[in-house]
């Protein structure tokens, strides 16, 4: 099993996540963002590269705009922040479009990003599938996300059903999925966190649906 060749991208770790109506959820902030600390200390005793993407919405913008203290990162972050530390700005979902992160991966022999911050209903999904088609291996810390309630005219989810139907989702296909504790035991071990696929998630899919439908009062 080869090394991975991993770097640490910090998603959106902005104020604007924590009040207000895009406050993060679930999992709350309070247990997310020191996991995100926790993986960036880990990235940094590795010496694995680190990325820090803000959104942008453009000045004078509702959200995300730029010169306004909700823009700016969370002080637990902006604390730790290096010049070796990579800076991006993107206006899109997805942490590569429209960015030179991709180059910039490239250049330091990247092959497998770790995602943390928000949201899992919007820049980290985005991100983990716009991965596959450039070559990039993604990894996305569990308990380093997090999402909203979500509601509009196609239905409603919490929170918590986005976040964990999302985590399934991807690490169905897109990204490897597991915890800040278990991504650092494997860095350390410079080993790859395993993942799931189609195949055995949707075997695993199907028994689960027999057994609740035969547990199901008639």
């Amino acid at each position: 099993m080869s090394t991975p060749r991993r770097a640490l991208v910090l998603v959106d770790v902005q104020q604007q996540y924590f009040s207000g109506l895009l406050e993060v959820q679930y999992p709350p902030h309070e247990q997310s963002l020191p996991r995100i600390t926790a993986a960036i200390d880990a990235a940094t005793a590795a010496g694995i590269p680190i990325a820090v993407v803000q959104h942008t919405a453009g000045e004078g913008a509702p959200v995300f705009a730029p010169g306004t203290p909700e823009f700016e990162l969370h002080p637990e972050v902006q604390s730790r922040r290096t010049d070796a530390w990579k800076s991006v700005e993107k206006q899109y979902g997805s942490v590569y479009a429209g960015t030179d992160l991709t180059a910039w991966l490239q250049e330091n022999g990247v092959d497998t990003v770790t995602l943390v911050g928000y949201m899992t209903n919007n820049c980290i999904l985005g991100s983990a599938v716009e991965a596959e088609a450039l070559g990039f291996s993604t990894e996305v810390l569990s308990d380093a996300t997090g999402a909203i309630n979500i509601a509009n005219d196609a239905g409603f989810a919490d929170a918590r059903t986005v976040h964990m139907t999302l985590l399934a989702l991807l690490n169905s296909n897109w990204a490897a999925v597991d915890t800040t504790d278990a991504w650092t035991a494997a860095l350390t071990a410079q080993q790859k966190l395993p993942g799931g696929d189609l195949g055995n998630s949707a075997a695993a899919g199907a028994a689960r649906a027999t057994q609740s439908l035969s547990s199901t009062p008639r």
